[in-house]
């Protein structure tokens, strides 16, 4: 057998090449939080362009139960959370309640069924479920909106050590990568949804807290709990209706703050105490897209009546809303559900009805504006990014793979047939997972 020598120098410098490729390897296997690594969209390494029905389908699961919570990842293990009906009928609807449902739209607001309220963990590498725990057996007070609303709809977060669940009015939850419930938290809330849309705003998970916004029509509240134990460190009511953005955490100036989109008020609080630090009025009703931060400026956005994309500046406090702070404002061609990514000093928004415009993330200027996709789409799920391509799932079975970039170019649509995608994609080490209504798919490019 052939010996191999290496210099001393040359072999430290081949320790520290292995190192660095096996902390990328591991870093990239992550999507700790449903708007990923960056809480921005985009991931870490590359992710497959090409696939249909029979290509590059590494594995599919199916998911029991109705949720369209975004999964989260930590190496290889996928956590998820979804409501099962444990087959107990609801309760006959009074006449007051059929009264109701017809009078406040699109959502259920009569007698639930019982659900089981479950989480659940798979394996990446097979799809293999390895364990589902129920954490709660309850009958909802109020449903969610017929097509696109779900029990359970907020996403988990992990920190590589627990998974922290919420289903909402029904509680918080940490487990162990094990299955292992760690702790409980139940706020003391049945919220009352703008029209029974239903609940969604995933918690955030920094430092050694969770922060959780409970926005609705009585009694809207943010809390702070200590992540080890659940307990709660702080809580601050909150003058709003309904809402459903998951908050931001921002390092500035030495500072953490946490910032929270809103209809009345986007608002920034201190993360160690709750206290307000600044505020700005000026985005319009059902506040839903997560807000999004680069370079001093943090980004918020709502879509649906009185549409208003705003860039914040950092560094002053209290009420910003008629001051310089906010440097620049846009109104046409904004998303009403989906959160917006952010690359490059581009601000990449995909609107309900299937259009994408690319702004200045400096300036608020579209290097292209409401540019319609190439089909008649709807769609729900945000977009994500990697390695230069953005990807967009749409409700009706495609997914479409644009170039990131100052011009709009489409690099592949990908067919999933009879597919219909609510929830985000995730991407980590090098693949897509793609939640539709029942089942998780894992998308592979073989090398």
């Amino acid at each position: 057998m052939k010996r191999i020598c290496v210099a001393p120098g040359s072999a430290f410098l081949l320790l520290v090449f292995v190192a660095f490729v096996q902390a990328q390897s591991s870093t990239q296997a992550h999507w700790p939080q449903w708007r990923g690594p960056f809480f921005n969209g985009l991931a870490r390494g590359d992710a497959p362009t090409d696939w249909n029905d029979t290509k590059n389908i590494k594995w599919k699961a199916n998911i029991p139960g109705r949720g369209f919570s975004t999964p989260v990842i930590w190496g290889d293990r996928i956590f998820l959370t979804t409501a099962v009906p444990t087959g107990k009928p609801a309760a006959q609807p009074t006449v007051t309640d059929q009264a109701s449902t017809t009078r406040r739209g699109p959502g259920d607001t009569g007698p639930q069924a019982e659900q089981r309220f479950d989480v659940l963990c798979l394996d990446r590498r097979t799809g293999k479920l390895l364990w589902q725990k129920t954490a709660k057996v309850a009958v909802p007070h109020e449903g969610y909106h017929r097509v696109y609303g779900s029990f359970a709809s907020n996403s988990p977060s992990t920190d590589g050590r627990y998974v922290y669940v919420s289903f909402g009015s029904r509680g918080i939850f940490c487990y162990d990568f094990n299955g292992k419930l760690i702790w409980e938290k139940d706020l003391g809330v049945q919220m009352k949804m703008r029209l029974a849309f239903g609940e969604g705003s995933a918690p955030l998970l920094m430092a050694d807290r969770l922060i959780a916004v409970f926005d609705h029509e009585s009694g809207s509240f943010i809390v702070a709990l200590d992540k080890r134990t659940g307990k709660e460190l702080w809580r601050v009511t909150r003058d709003e209706g309904s809402s459903w953005s998951t908050p931001l955490a921002i390092e500035h100036g030495g500072r953490t703050q946490v910032v929270v989109a809103a209809t009345k008020r986007v608002r920034s609080y201190d993360s160690k105490n709750g206290n307000l630090l600044w505020e700005a009025a000026g985005l319009g009703a059902n506040v839903i897209p997560m807000p999004v931060y680069s370079d001093g400026l943090v980004y918020v956005m709502s879509g649906y009546r009185d549409p208003r994309l705003m860039a914040v500046k950092l560094g002053k406090e209290g009420d910003l809303t008629n001051s310089d702070a906010i440097v620049w404002n846009q109104t046409r061609g904004l998303a009403y559900t989906t959160s917006p990514v952010l690359h490059e000093n581009k601000l990449y928004v995909a609107t309900d009805n299937g259009m994408l415009s690319a702004f200045n993330a400096v300036t608020g200027e579209p290097f292209y504006a409401q540019v319609r996709l190439p089909g008649s789409y709807s769609v729900k799920a945000s977009p994500v990014a990697a390695n230069g391509k953005l990807y967009l799932a749409t409700e009706n079975e495609d997914v479409v793979v644009l170039k990131l970039g100052e011009k709009f170019e489409v690099l592949a649509t990908n067919k999933l047939t009879d597919q219909v995608f609510i929830s985000t994609p995730v991407i980590a080490d090098g693949e897509i997972f793609l939640r539709g209504q029942n089942t998780l798919f894992c998308i592979s490019e073989k090398k």
